[in-house]
């Protein structure tokens, strides 16, 4: 039904957001943050008038409103909400709203507003939809179409404009505000190898603005813009969130101003010319996530609770991988693929994935891309020998790919040149790991690619495809005008692996782009698992994966056990300590178990085999972190719902300068049940635990200790002195359970 409303009030899982309309103006957001409880309209009609500041130096009379989609008409000197041209005509706009729609939604969106507007003397119709989770998580998008108006809507243009002419849009950027207590940012850096990385500013005046047109979001990627209380962490100070869903060239940006106003927004980054709008054509946004918590770990947790809501979340146990990259490269002798598929099974390992060099002349990176076809020169007899040795010993095979690249040197490339993004005037763009970019908008590109993947699931029984991307689209264009390609890419590759998971349901996808440098929610919607960095050094996996967490559940967070030195640092390091990082994630191996001696694949299939016995937990928990003030030690762990049992993992990455470490609270149990805590998995209590001098912990040697929820939250318990790199795994189980 179609209702106007002066007041909307969402509230699902302890959070509120309250939207107002004045008149035929867009919804304004009177309040987003912890929940308000029951309340009538005329409450929140006179919440509404409680919070209106009074209207002094203000850009118009009567005070400014800043909508959903800010408007300059409005009076919002900042970011615009829709911003965009006819040929230099039509740059602002003035959105009326011509009908309003709340909506009751099935699981796991709760409810939802839609806002129908409309710009006459502009020529644009807008759709604006607002959603929230049961989680409580808020979503936003705006569609904008190119109008031209019926001839009544045209006789009431003040200035005669040529709704025929194309409108090019600059950008959409929906926005939510963030009160004045909000004075610091979060948001993220990287590089391959150390993606999101963490860094904070205060949030002054101004606009703090993470825009990328790498045609990915990239491994600096800011990835989720956080604004809080100063010093907010993970159990404490309220924290607002925003991200972009999308995979292409992504925009975020919070910004305040000398009246007071505080904006988070996130969107596409667009191109110049790269959307243009002819009359009746349509530009929709990406999705704006928005979370809400005291704590990052309870804004996260509606995302997770989001994510595992889903239909089509991965639901079945998530099985150990055994990835053959850093075993053996381009080096494809199906002997030793095969003794390492044996090494695999006898740790333990439920899925073998056959990684770069099994297709075409590739047989290394300058050649081969772009030809999906098994190499009869490295399998003369199809991979079929591998997979049937795979699958005899109880594995899943899987496969990878990199179905949106080409080498020069491929029967693709010499065939069908002008499949290759260009710049602009038809230049070749330099390459880049020896690649270039395949251009799936083109019909008979797409239809390639995905007939020749096609075929490889058809004959083979693949399970999973490890779906790479490994170079930057930089100024990649679309042939011949090199208009930029990023968002008809990034849509192609959409309908590439839904046509995929369509043709061949139960496929499950690993989302790669060099390591991390793909990953948002949107990529999440058709995929199963996050390759979050090429590094598999777990000292540098461990605030990685912390932070990729922000987002991304354990059981889609692709964590895997290195060899004893890391290849992507030269690191070594313990192999208990590599497999407890590991275990908070979707578990895997990336080393060559033939060179593996005899006991360290023993303690590997202890672990492989305690992975499995908590991996119920481990993927359907709740994540907590302690704020552990010595920046030398790290606690994570996750809770069940009934807060029956808790894991926890203990990590030491530097020698402290508190010796030894102080007690630290145990987050996220139930304060009113009695606890047993006690050491669990292959770690010992003599493994890796500095008892200097013969002085242990003595509730930790003797097997463990009893108290209650609330002893355990608020006064903690001493925790282990460990050596630089080492962790220990801590069980908090119910009395009562």
């Amino acid at each position: 039904m179609a209702t106007e409303h002066r007041m909307i009030h969402l509230s699902a899982g302890g959070v509120s957001l309250v939207l107002a309309f004045d008149g035929d103006r867009l919804p304004r957001v009177v309040h987003w943050g912890a929940d308000l409880g029951i309340v009538s309209e005329d409450e929140l009609i006179q919440l509404d008038r409680a919070r209106t500041v009074q209207p002094f130096g203000t850009p118009v009379d009567g005070g400014m409103a800043v909508s959903v989609l800010p408007e300059a008409s409005a009076g919002w000197p900042g970011v615009r909400g829709v911003e965009g041209h006819r040929a230099g005509a039509s740059p602002s706009v003035r959105f009326v709203v011509t009908a309003t729609q709340l909506d009751d939604r099935p699981t796991p969106w709760a409810q939802g507003v839609v806002v129908s507007g409309q710009d006459v003397a502009a020529g644009l119709d807008l759709r604006l939809e607002i959603e929230q989770s049961e989680s409580g998580l808020i979503r936003i998008r705006a569609a904008v179409t190119a109008s031209p108006g019926t001839s009544a809507e045209i006789s009431t243009r003040a200035v005669d404009i040529d709704v025929s002419a194309v409108y090019d849009i600059a950008g959409v950027l929906p926005v939510l505000p963030v009160p004045a207590h909000a004075t610091e940012l979060l948001d993220f850096t990287g590089h391959q190898l150390r993606e999101r990385s963490p860094q904070r500013l205060p949030f002054v005046h101004g606009t703090h603005e993470r825009t990328g047109h790498r045609g990915r979001p990239g491994f600096d990627t800011g990835y989720l813009l956080c604004a809080g209380e100063s010093g907010f962490g993970a159990r404490s100070g309220e924290v607002w969130a925003v991200h972009s869903a999308w995979s292409g060239n992504q925009r975020m940006l919070a910004e305040r101003n000398y009246h007071g106003i505080a904006l988070l927004g996130a969107g596409e980054a667009l191109e110049p010319g790269e959307v243009r709008l002819k009359p009746g054509e349509t530009y929709t946004s990406p999705w704006m996530y928005a979370t809400y918590g005291n704590g990052l770990d309870a804004a996260t947790a509606r995302i997770h609770e989001w994510l595992r809501a889903r239909a089509h979340h991965p639901g079945t146990p998530r099985p150990v991988i055994v990835n053959t990259w850093e075993a053996v490269t381009f080096d494809h002798s199906l002997d030793r693929l095969l003794t390492l598929a044996d090494a695999a099974a006898e740790v333990g390992a439920e899925r073998f994935v056959l990684d770069d060099g099994w297709f075409g002349a590739r047989r290394g990176s300058t050649a081969g891309l772009g030809d999906w076809v098994v190499s009869p020169e490295v399998y003369p007899k199809g991979l079929w020998p591998l997979v049937d040795h795979v699958r005899e010993r109880g594995m899943e095979f899987g496969l990878w790919v990199e179905p949106e690249m080409v080498n020069l040197d491929s029967d693709l490339a010499r065939a069908h040149p002008e499949w290759i993004l260009t710049a602009g005037g038809g230049r070749m763009l330099g390459a880049a790991r020896n690649q270039q970019l395949l251009n799936l908008s083109d019909p008979g590109a797409y239809a390639h690619v995905l007939n020749q993947l096609d075929a490889l699931l058809n004959e083979y029984p693949i399970g999973y495809l490890k779906w790479d991307h490994n170079r930057e689209l930089g100024e990649g264009g679309l042939p011949p005008s090199g208009r930029s390609a990023a968002r008809a890419q990034t849509e192609a590759v959409y309908r590439l692996i839904d046509a995929l998971r369509l043709r061949h349901p139960g496929l499950e996808i690993e989302t790669c782009a060099s390591g991390g440098g793909r990953v948002d929610l949107e990529i999440l919607e058709r995929t199963d698992r996050v390759w979050g960095s090429d590094s598999t050094d777990a000292h540098e996996r461990l605030d990685l994966q912390r932070w990729t967490n922000l987002l991304v559940p354990y059981e889609m967070l692709g964590a895997h056990i290195s060899s004893p030195v890391a290849p992507t640092s030269g690191r070594a390091l313990p192999l208990d300590f590599r497999c407890a990082i590991a275990l908070f994630g979707h578990m895997g191996i990336e080393w060559d178990l033939t060179e593996a001696s005899s006991s360290e694949r023993a303690r590997l299939a202890e672990w492989v085999a305690y992975y499995k016995r908590r991996r119920r937990l481990l993927h359907s928990g709740t994540v907590v972190h302690a704020d552990v003030p010595d920046p030398s030690y790290r606690l994570h762990g996750v809770v069940d719902e009934e807060q029956n049992e808790a894991l926890y993992a203990w990590v030491c990455t530097a020698s402290s300068t508190v010796w030894p470490p102080p007690p630290v609270a145990l987050p996220g149990i139930d304060p009113d049940r009695h606890y047993r805590v006690a050491l669990d998995g292959p770690i010992t209590a003599v493994d890796g635990i500095a008892t200097h001098w013969g002085a242990p912990l003595e509730w930790l040697m003797s097997g463990g200790v009893e108290l209650p929820g609330r002893m355990l939250t608020s006064a903690g318990i001493a925790l282990p002195e460990l050596f630089a790199d080492r962790a220990v795994i801590i069980r908090a189980i119910a009395i009562d359970y």
